[in-house]
């Protein structure tokens, strides 16, 4: 499971906005969510939605198999 594995905290862009991804969670039905912030604010994103920054953050492997194996 990336959440396990990715190296967190690390900053990329979600829809033009420079955001820190704090952890990974996995909600009830196996969804695998990035906890985002940005100030006092704070958004989970779909793990499949997350673009990675470049270079990606250690682990990041995992999530590009998610997507090609996930559901």
């Amino acid at each position: 499971m990336p959440a396990e594995h990715l190296a967190v905290p690390f900053k990329t862009v979600v829809l033009g906005v420079e955001v820190t991804v704090k952890k990974v969670d996995l909600l009830p039905g196996s969804q695998i969510v990035a906890v985002c912030t940005r100030g006092w604010h704070r958004q989970a994103i779909g793990i499949l939605d997350l673009p990675l920054p470049d270079p990606a953050p250690e682990g990041a492997e995992l999530i590009e198999a998610y997507r090609h194996w996930g559901p």
